[in-house]
């Protein structure tokens, strides 16, 4: 049986979770139903579809190796000899409210003696529609692994293959002398980028000023809600006011924060959260090797700014800022200190990290890809995808972002009990765009 160490991050990920805050991404899908039987149409196929595909047959058990002391409280994916799909594809009755059904569900955490993803199936009341939820374990995947996970078990489509692993030489219990001086300069190096690293997130956190309302108790409760926008509107923004696209929807979620802390009586004065944006260090099309390729931004939204040109100009700013710095290092790159804890401290130190989140940063912004060729099921077509990212403990919100056939499509996860109206803040993100388009418009 082959198995595969987890990578340091991968293994942060697994052992921060708790039964209140799961480590699970999240995509709801909706599609377009051919009949009223093709939600459990949809479920069969993915059921049978699934079992055909590796990465979905690996689940994560504990690796105490005494041969490799490196490995001591570590994990590894090994394929599970007992993989039974129908356990991980669920159909259920019939809902009138896909994202009520997908907040529910997200508050359930995988188990994690099997493998770690789950693929829900929700048809819809009137039978012209009908919806999966797909989780899947940070552990296992990061967004863009878990889009190709995805869409192995959806039809087939005109995909790029992704480009085979490099095979690793075996590696002894010793490095090889001749390696020694490079292996120190580089631990030099990483020591270096780490201590970097650390004191960028230290300064990070002085003056920052964020909003009760994104803070929340560890109450397991979860709630989420979408909205969609057109890709052509952010474009108008972008060609206006320059930047990129990613810095136009960031600047949108900045808006849409101040809009919802003021009409439900928080207020925006003087609020700048820090937002961290995730950045994937893998190559293009390339989807291994498995798990986390993950580093990442930090910035400042300016939430407290009554101009949403302003908002927007101060966003491209510190964007601009981070990439000229790279996403390996900065308060941003904070995930890269994973890859400085062994194994065991991983183990022992993943509940106090998960802890710790709230001191790093207030709010996830994070985007993930999408192919731009229509995606189907049992030939009922995709037209809606709402991603969705974990919630760390002590933050009450997350926000995810996928651009899909001329869509952008906003998911949005919170504490329910902490953000009873999470579609009031929906309402802003679609509110904040037509705003911008007033504002870019002679």
């Amino acid at each position: 049986m082959i198995s595969d160490l987890l990578a340091p991050l991968d293994l942060a990920f697994w052992n921060i979770e708790s039964d209140r805050h799961p480590m699970h991404l999240g995509a709801l899908g909706v599609f377009t139903a051919h009949s009223p039987t093709a939600g459990a149409h949809a479920a069969d196929l993915l059921a049978a579809r699934a079992a055909a595909v590796p990465g979905l047959r690996m689940r994560i058990r504990d690796v105490w190796q005494p041969t490799a002391p490196l490995s001591f409280g570590g994990a590894a994916r090994e394929p599970a000899p007992d993989f039974e799909p129908l356990d991980h594809v669920l159909l259920h009755k019939p809902t009138a409210d896909f994202h009520a059904e997908a907040g529910r569900l997200m508050e359930r955490p995988l188990e994690r003696g099997r493998p770690p993803w789950e693929a829900h199936v929700l048809p819809g009341e009137d039978g012209t529609s009908f919806a999966v939820l797909f989780k899947f374990h940070h552990a296992l995947a990061d967004g863009l692994r878990a889009l190709m996970l995805a869409a192995a078990i959806m039809d087939p489509m005109d995909l790029p293959e992704p480009r085979p692993r490099p095979a690793e030489p075996p590696r002894g219990l010793f490095p090889d002398v001749r390696k020694l001086p490079g292996l120190v300069r580089g631990t030099l190096s990483d020591v270096g980028r780490a201590l970097d690293i650390g004191t960028s997130v230290a300064r990070a956190t002085l003056g920052a000023q964020s909003s009760p309302a994104l803070t929340s108790s560890p109450t397991g409760t979860r709630r989420t809600a979408g909205v969609v926008i057109d890709l052509d509107d952010v474009h108008i923004v972008r060609k206006t006011v320059g930047g990129t696209v990613n810095d136009v929807l960031i600047a949108v979620v900045a808006g849409a924060l101040r809009r919802w802390l003021d009409e439900r009586g928080d207020g925006s004065e003087g609020v700048s959260p820090r937002a961290l944006i995730p950045v994937s260090r893998r190559r293009p099309r390339t989807a291994q090797p498995q798990g986390n390729r993950l580093s990442g931004y930090l910035i400042r939204l300016p939430v407290d700014d009554p101009d949403p040109l302003g908002r927007l100009r101060a966003v491209r700013t510190a964007m601009d800022r981070n990439k000229d710095a790279g996403p390996n290092r900065g308060a941003g790159a904070v995930a890269l200190l994973a890859d400085h804890v062994p194994p065991l401290g991983h183990r022992i130190g993943g509940p106090v990290v998960g802890q710790a989140a709230r001191l790093l940063f207030d709010i996830l912004v994070t985007s993930v890809p999408l192919p731009s060729l229509g995606l189907k099921l049992g030939g009922c077509p995709l037209t809606e995808v709402y991603p969705f990212a974990p919630l760390a403990r002590g933050q009450a919100l997350a926000v995810a972002v996928s651009t899909y056939r001329g869509k952008v499509h906003y998911g949005l996860v919170a504490d329910a009990e902490a953000v009873p109206d999470l579609d009031l803040l929906a309402r802003s993100l679609a509110e904040e765009v037509r705003v911008l388009i007033t504002a870019c418009t002679p």
